[in-house]
């Protein structure tokens, strides 16, 4: 058996996970050797119960399923990346319980290269969805990797985002070759593309309730500071953002108003210490990284627009604004309007998030 091939057999063991790993590896100088370990000195590691030491003896009657199971990733175009190999990313190894192996479909962050979490809400509202594709993409045209869980909402808007002009990385909380949710299919495989989808967790591994938690400490773990765009009081997203502050990580908030339930969790942030997001120069800063062109930006859209184009433009902001208020605003004639709206929404200006309700696109 190769080193890698002992190390496969050690991290897909039944019931040892991380911290049992540890422990024995106080005890023991590598996989092969708790392979050789004998019944007897599997007994004096601490932690280690007798079912456990039992799970271990009963693994190495199955060598050879897991010796074949190893042999199948590469087919499979998955990567198994060990604590000890060069690829593995120098940033998880500075956190406490750090991943002993990960697997990889596509790319593993560069360790040169800076890296922002950017989490959230799963029922995000529409202004939260055109916040995080907005930071996704901003900041990753910058050259900052995106790093996210691939959840439904904040997560999946800012990897969007971050994949039209740069790099991004999931972190799943279930097996490498499971795509949790299903919607997020899409999305898992251009990951692939541009970027890569990592999880601590092997082959056919269903996505249960504690492997999210467990999966929050690698997303902090690969990010220089973390994003919250829109979260609630009781958030799931508090669980990254307290591991990255045991990391030492920072957190930037994006404030909402005090009646939205989905800025509650954001605005105690700040209030808390929490660094207010106001823009993209905030984190730029953060990273002293000058400040360039990327791409057009508000004044020249409006200098590109006829008179009542402009009108209409500067009427609408983030909030999804309703036609009959638009028409009222801007004093201008229905149909007006509404041709107007269309041919700004045909050039990708304006999206219409809900029937009648139209908001700017702020990543022009």
């Amino acid at each position: 058996m190769t080193n890698k091939e002992y190390w496969y057999w050690l991290c897909n063991i039944d019931g040892i996970g991380n911290r049992k790993i540890k422990s024995l590896f106080r005890l023991f100088p590598s996989p092969e050797a708790v392979y050789f370990a004998k019944e007897r000195e599997l007994s004096y590691v601490q932690g280690l119960k007798h079912s456990d030491i039992q799970m271990i003896k009963e693994s190495k009657q199955h060598l050879s399923e897991k010796i074949e199971e190893y042999s199948k990733l590469k087919s499979a175009n998955i990567k198994f990346v060990t604590v000890e190999d060069n690829e593995y990313p120098k940033r998880l190894k500075n956190i406490y319980d750090s991943p002993y192996a990960l697997y990889v479909k596509g790319n593993i962050p560069e360790d040169s290269k800076p890296t922002v979490a950017i989490i959230g809400a799963r029922n995000c509202s529409n202004y939260g969805k055109e916040m995080a594709y907005y930071y996704g993409k901003e900041l990753a045209g910058y050259g900052i990797q995106i790093i996210s869980g691939m959840a439904m909402g904040i997560d999946s808007y800012g990897q969007w985002g971050a994949l039209e002009s740069g790099n991004t990385f999931a972190i799943l909380g279930s097996g490498i070759d499971v795509c949790y949710p299903k919607q997020n299919i899409e999305l898992y495989m251009k990951l692939q593309e541009k970027g890569g989808v990592i999880s601590e967790y092997g082959i056919g591994k269903k996505p249960l309730p504690y492997y999210f938690p467990m999966r929050n400490r690698i997303i902090s773990g690969l990010s220089d500071c973390i994003v919250v765009i829109e979260a609630k009081q009781k958030s799931g997203s508090f669980i990254t953002v307290d591991q990255a502050l045991e990391q030492g990580k920072e957190v930037f908030a994006l404030p909402g108003r005090v009646s939205d339930a989905l800025s509650l969790g954001c605005n105690e942030l700040i209030k808390n210490g929490a660094n207010m997001l106001l823009n993209t120069e905030e984190i730029l800063e953060f990273f002293h990284i000058s400040q360039k062109n990327n791409g057009i930006n508000e004044k020249k859209i409006k200098k590109m627009l006829a008179k009542e184009e402009k009108i209409i433009y500067s009427c609408l902001s983030l909030e999804p604004k309703h036609v009959d208020v638009i028409i009222q605003e801007t004093k201008l004639s229905f149909s007006n309007v509404i041709s107007i709206l269309i041919q700004l929404e045909l050039e990708g200006m304006v999206i219409q998030p809900i029937k009648n309700h139209y908001t700017i696109v702020p990543f022009h």
